[in-house]
């Protein structure tokens, strides 16, 4: 049955969607319940939207008084992005993430919780985020929780494994039951290949704005014991998908300092960085949004109040004219801009 949402709703939903706050979260999905029109054909969305402010007020509210904290289900985004690796037992995703962040998750046995560490590239970080490993047989049931705030996926895979052609396919149904698809389309191609184009959601029944689709990258692990460079072709052909990938060894480093420039590329990351008048612009930590952003989500970063004030901007940088050119809150910035916010 169509839904009709009204052009509030998918003004709210697009905010959650974009949000990486909690609280703004949590502030968009009650507009989304406040907007959404009540009758049979939302019943369901009303109940999921319900069951979502439940679950993030809990959250924010903490482990209650007395209780069990039991795991952490999520980790709070940091960087430019967060980024989750997935992938099944022993194919080297722990050593992987030790070796980009330092975390030592490899080095020995662990509780299988969320584990976050920092992946540095140039002036910015992504956030990369080890998650327990999901088999045909087992998947922990918080982990589909812990994927709700990552931006991209790193699906590991190992080479020397002939198990996975059959196994993976089955993980990613496992995800997709959860409402969890790894998906091949990125913001930008990486590597200069175009994926397949997205499909179109249908205009009288909108895309479920609680399904994540996490734009996914492969990683073929192991390639110090595979030296044929036609593997990962072979491999993607067997498991039926698309993804981009790059061969790489958590053992010799092999591969891994191309991963970060791909999630860059990937995800159309825009450095931004801030001036105060008269002053130079602050060179060493650079706000970061996505290609097709304006100004005004940059000022949204620096501070709320600066963007509910926000009257103009002065732009340094590819997205002006010339130097210190003065912008609308609308103008798009591009990588590298420099901008002076002037509120009210």
């Amino acid at each position: 049955m169509p839904t009709n949402v009204t052009a509030d709703y998918k003004k709210a939903e697009d905010a959650f969607r974009r949000a990486r706050d909690p609280g703004e979260r949590l502030a968009c999905l009650k507009e989304m319940l406040r907007a959404v029109p009540k009758h049979k054909g939302t019943e369901h969305l009303q109940a999921d939207i319900k069951t979502r402010i439940k679950q993030l007020t809990e959250e924010l509210a903490g482990p209650r008084k007395g209780g069990r904290t039991g795991t952490s289900q999520t980790v709070r985004p940091e960087g430019a992005a967060q980024v989750a690796l997935v992938g099944l037992p022993n194919a080297g995703k722990s050593r992987l993430h030790d070796r980009l962040t330092g975390s030592h998750a490899g080095a020995g046995p662990r509780p299988f919780a969320p584990l976050p560490g920092m992946l540095a590239f140039e002036d910015i970080r992504f956030q990369l985020v080890d998650l327990p490993p999901v088999s045909t047989e087992f998947m922990e049931p918080w982990l589909p929780n812990a994927l709700r705030n990552a931006d991209a996926a790193l699906l590991v895979v190992d080479l020397s494994d002939p198990a996975c052609v059959d196994h993976v396919p089955a993980v990613l149904r496992r995800l997709r039951e959860c409402r969890i698809e790894l998906v091949e389309y990125w913001p930008r191609p990486i590597g200069g290949v175009l994926p397949p184009p997205a499909p179109k959601p249908s205009d009288e029944v909108p895309p479920d704005p609680f399904a994540l689709r996490l734009p996914t990258l492969l990683l073929a692990n192991k390639s110090d014991l595979d030296p044929d460079p036609d593997e990962v072709r072979v491999l993607e052909e067997l498991l039926g998908v698309r993804f981009p990938a790059l061969a790489v060894s958590a053992k010799t480093g092999e591969g891994c300092d191309e991963i970060a420039p791909a999630l860059f590329e990937g995800l159309a990351i825009v450095r931004v960085y801030t001036k105060a008048p008269g002053r130079e612009a602050d060179r060493d930590r650079p706000f970061t949004v996505r290609a097709g952003d304006t100004v005004r989500d940059v000022a949204r970063l620096v501070h709320k109040d600066i963007a509910e004030g926000l009257r103009h901007a002065r732009v340094w940088g590819s997205s002006g004219q010339f130097d210190g050119q003065q912008v609308g809150p609308d103008h798009p910035v591009a990588d590298g801009d420099v901008v002076e916010l002037h509120a009210r």
